[in-house]
């Protein structure tokens, strides 16, 4: 069996395991930890240079509510908001009808049709960016969160159609013959049979959609510009000052920024892991 259990393992492999598991997470966390230990220095240690040393003094109370006060902070992070909850709506509601069309219909172009949508993930985002900004533009939307969250529905019903279309189709067709048979429509057999079955692979779909939009960067930098339509993400910059890199700001806001996706993924983990663990083992 691959991988073998740890306990069943030799004892140099179970020491080696025991001391590399540790130190690998150190790693990994070390830059999270740079960051939050940066959002309570002082300005004066970011100017003489103690940017790895332990801070002279905790500045938390001063360093958060400078950038709340000091800064857009919140008007970014209503912008994120903005544009990620519409996103997450749209995309997943499409999804679970695409999902489903794919899914439960046998037609001739189902593999052409469901090719058409597993396609679009494999094209790199950065040869869109040209068409996609001068796209914007010619509709009247740069620069505006509803710009930016439709480019994110109509480029996250890709992946979100994978999901859902392997989800449904690991579903007992058995449910959906039976309600043909009694003369239940589509439609109703659609909201009142599939749907709640989709529960947990839709709270594991808004979770992974909720992360990717509120974290990215590249396309909130490329469609937008200015406080009134920048998510947070692509504000955090706009932290520093004119002459002076504020970095103990920077990291304040980023730790701020991190918090509405690490909260919902505690707050929906027991779905999350259902909806991606549902029908692993039979």
């Amino acid at each position: 069996m691959f991988p073998t259990p740890i306990n069943q393992t030799s004892i140099a492999t179970q020491i080696i395991y025991k001391v590399a598991l540790p130190l690998a997470l150190l790693i990994w966390l070390l830059p999270l930890l740079a960051v939050a230990l940066t959002s309570v220095r002082s300005a004066g240690d970011i100017t003489s240079g103690n940017y790895w040393g332990w801070p002279t003094s905790f500045n938390f109370i001063e360093n958060y509510s400078a950038i709340f006060q000091n800064t857009p902070i919140g008007k970014y992070i209503w912008n994120s908001f903005r544009v990620t909850i519409p996103t997450v709506i749209g995309a997943v509601a499409l999804s679970c009808m695409t999902g489903f069309a794919l899914g439960i219909y046998r037609f001739k172009a189902n593999i052409a049709v469901f090719f058409m949508f597993v396609a679009g993930n494999f094209i790199p985002f950065q040869i869109l960016m040209v068409p996609v900004r001068d796209l914007t533009v010619n509709m009247g939307m740069y620069n505006t969160t509803s710009g930016l969250a439709l480019f994110h529905i109509a480029f996250q019903t890709g992946f979100c159609t994978l999901f859902m279309r392997n989800f449904i189709r690991a579903l007992p067709f058995e449910l959906i013959e039976s309600a043909r048979v009694e003369g239940v429509s589509e439609v109703r057999i659609f909201w009142f049979i599939v749907v709640p079955l989709m529960r947990p692979a839709i709270a594991a779909l808004s979770v992974l959609i909720f992360t990717f939009i509120w974290n990215d960067y590249f396309w909130a930098l490329v469609l937008t510009q200015g406080s009134d339509s920048q998510p947070i993400t692509a504000g955090l910059y706009s932290l520093n000052g004119q002459w002076v890199s504020a970095w103990h700001l920077v990291s304040a806001g980023s730790i701020v920024a991190a918090l509405p996706p690490v909260l919902m993924f505690f707050l929906m983990q027991r779905h999350f892991i259902a909806g991606l663990t549902l029908g692993a083992v039979k």
